[in-house]
């Protein structure tokens, strides 16, 4: 595919809107992880599955890929700087914001719209990156407006 024509697909995906996420998980070290992602979906609630994707070449892929546990935290719109920190490629993640070690001891974002914690069902390879498939284990929801992501720019999506 040429860059004009990956160009041209990067711009159809933009045209659908998103929520935005954070995902979280811890490495073998105890290291928290985490990477935001708007490539977040259910996929089954008998049993409680969702997936989110995550380029190989990311720097926390290694991770993710090897963790038991991980944790979506569905962002709301007062998050924005925590979408942007967690899309950087910043070694002090956590440092510079509030989290919280729930289930699993999966690092949890106080604040976000939903978190669920995961286990790990099932890595899928597709192209340049892997479909991680997780069984939702616990959930947690507050109420508020969504942190959203169209056309590469962030939106507000009233409640």
């Amino acid at each position: 595919m040429s860059e004009q024509d990956q160009r041209a697909l990067r711009d159809a995906f933009g045209r659908f809107a998103t929520g935005v996420t954070v995902v979280t998980t811890r490495e073998a070290s105890g290291a928290p992880r985490g990477f935001t992602a708007n490539s977040f979906s259910s996929v089954s609630l008998n049993p409680p599955l969702v997936l989110i994707c995550i380029g190989n070449n990311a720097h926390s892929a290694p991770a993710f890929r090897a963790a038991p546990h991980f944790a979506i935290n569905i962002l709301t719109a007062a998050q924005q700087q925590t979408a942007r920190l967690f899309a950087s490629h910043s070694d002090e993640k956590f440092a510079l914001t509030d989290w919280t070690s729930g289930a699993h001891d999966v690092p949890l974002l106080p604040g976000a719209l939903a978190t669920l914690v995961c286990a790990q069902h099932k890595l899928v390879e597709a192209g340049d990156h892997v479909i991680l498939i997780g069984e939702v284990l616990q959930t947690d929801i507050s109420d508020g407006p969504a942190l959203g992501y169209h056309r590469g720019k962030f939106i507000e999506i009233p409640r």
